[in-house]
């Protein structure tokens, strides 16, 4: 089962990182992780006013079915279905963000658009519409955007 968030979230010219006061007040028994969703919503948004910025029109947020999940997924100028990963790491450590969409996690992404694709409308004319992989990254206080990073039948 695959559902989406289809409204179009509030534009956010900006999003803080949470404090961990307001994390520990929450009364959430995994104050740590509740502190990551946060970042990580915060880190979405700001990748999200950015690709607006650039002509990408919103479809959906937070695709989440069994075995994967999308962090947005936008139309193209060209009409193109661009799914868009969104990765944070603070230090460029260990390869940095867009480093860390391994295999594993380019076929949890892979899985999530074929659902999302099976489940929603979004053939025309009949027929599939281009889709591409994108990669949004934060580094250091970068975001670098990866257009086309990976394709379906990446080994």
């Amino acid at each position: 089962m695959c559902h989406a968030a289809t409204r179009a979230p509030d534009r956010v010219a900006s999003a803080s990182a949470p404090t961990p006061a307001r994390v520990q007040s929450t009364g959430d028994n995994f104050p740590r992780q509740r502190g990551s969703k946060l970042v990580g919503a915060a880190f979405e948004a700001h990748a999200l006013v950015f690709l607006q910025h650039q002509r990408l029109r919103f479809v959906a947020r937070n695709v989440v079915c069994r075995g994967g999940e999308i962090d947005l997924v936008m139309r193209d100028r060209d009409d193109t279905l661009v799914f868009v990963e969104v990765r944070a790491r603070a230090q460029r450590r260990y390869g940095g963000a867009a480093a860390s969409v391994g295999w594993h996690k380019r076929q949890r992404l892979l899985r999530a658009a074929q659902f999302f694709l099976a489940t929603r409308l979004v053939h025309q004319n009949g027929e599939m519409p281009a889709c591409r992989f994108d990669v949004v990254a934060f580094e250091a206080g970068r975001l670098i955007w990866l257009r086309d990073a990976f394709r379906a039948d990446d080994r």
